[in-house]
């Protein structure tokens, strides 16, 4: 036995496969970085097929509220009315939304921040004040038709997830 425990043979083993590995670890990121590249010229954000995907839509699912049973789910449904990218911004947008909280019925254009992983858009919400309501944060990722995330009004929060749906499709409550 070598006095690290191991034979010099077994050693010299180890160290041929660390070298291996190290040389291979360094040419592994440049390869990630230009595959991760060539992926995002192709993968531009579809902002006027997003547009129209979340304008007249319905989404409607079920929430969590953190600190209760998980098999007790909310819920949910927001109209949306409009989506539009706001000029001079790349990621700002205005959602006009119905919004039904307690005895409230109305409909606010809610200005967001829509940030893209290649062609998949996450609203994001960072302590938006609307009046008469409170204040809300969140992160809601849409795909293939259906939403889910996290969210926040003022000190309660919790999860979020359900469909979107064109408001034609969709029978009203």
């Amino acid at each position: 036995m070598h006095r690290f425990g191991m034979n010099p043979i077994g050693g010299w083993l180890v160290a041929t496969l660390l070298l291996v590995s190290a040389f291979g670890f360094l040419c592994l990121p440049g390869d990630r970085v230009s595959l991760a590249q060539e992926q995002n010229k192709v993968a531009k954000p579809p902002i006027e097929e997003f547009e129209k995907y979340l304008s007249n839509s319905i989404l409607s699912g079920s929430f969590t509220i953190d600190g209760q049973p998980l098999n007790k789910l909310e819920e949910e449904r927001y109209e949306i009315k409009s989506a539009k990218k706001l000029d001079g911004d790349d990621d700002l947008w205005e959602i006009k939304t119905r919004i039904k909280y307690g005895n409230k019925d109305l409909t606010v254009p809610v200005v967001v921040t829509i940030q893209w992983v290649g062609r998949t858009p996450m609203i994001v919400l960072d302590s938006v004040t609307i009046p008469g309501l409170g204040t809300f944060s969140a992160r809601v990722v849409f795909h293939d038709r259906k939403y889910a995330g996290t969210w926040k009004h003022d000190n309660v929060g919790g999860h979020l997830f359900g469909r979107v749906e064109p408001a034609s499709e969709t029978p009203k409550p």
